[in-house]
């Protein structure tokens, strides 16, 4: 199986700077004019999930709470640590999240559309 989650916005650039220079992804794949869309595919190679990213004609009537959070999770403290000194180093204001779960064991953002993005640290079974 494959995953792919799928989302509008406004601003393909933006999106894109913001999910490989914060996030660290890569891009993967991307279109044009397919059908008056526009769009990229980020995520890292050889995985079997990516984000896609669209624009079109219409603007996007997304509607999303403080639980909607696409999270990522991070292998060790030490990845963790790296990523707040992204996180700082590019002036991204942190968020606290509504569920006190992910203040304990993550660092929340918001992406260029308003969309939270948790960046946690993957527990260990």
């Amino acid at each position: 199986m494959i995953f792919r989650y799928a989302r509008h916005t406004t601003d393909l650039k933006r999106i894109e700077k913001f999910y490989t220079e914060i996030a660290g992804l890569q891009k993967l794949g991307s279109f044009e004019a397919h059908e008056e869309y526009d769009g990229i595919f980020l995520g890292i190679p050889g995985l079997d999930w990516h984000l896609e990213f669209t624009v079109s004609p219409d603007k996007p009537h997304s509607k999303f709470d403080e639980d909607d959070i696409l999270v990522f999770y991070k292998d060790s403290p030490a990845e963790l640590a790296a990523m707040r000194s992204i996180i700082e180093r590019n002036q991204i204001t942190l968020e606290t999240p509504k569920n006190p779960y992910w203040s304990k064991y993550g660092l929340m953002i918001s992406d260029p559309d308003g969309y939270k993005i948790m960046f946690a640290l993957k527990h260990q079974s």
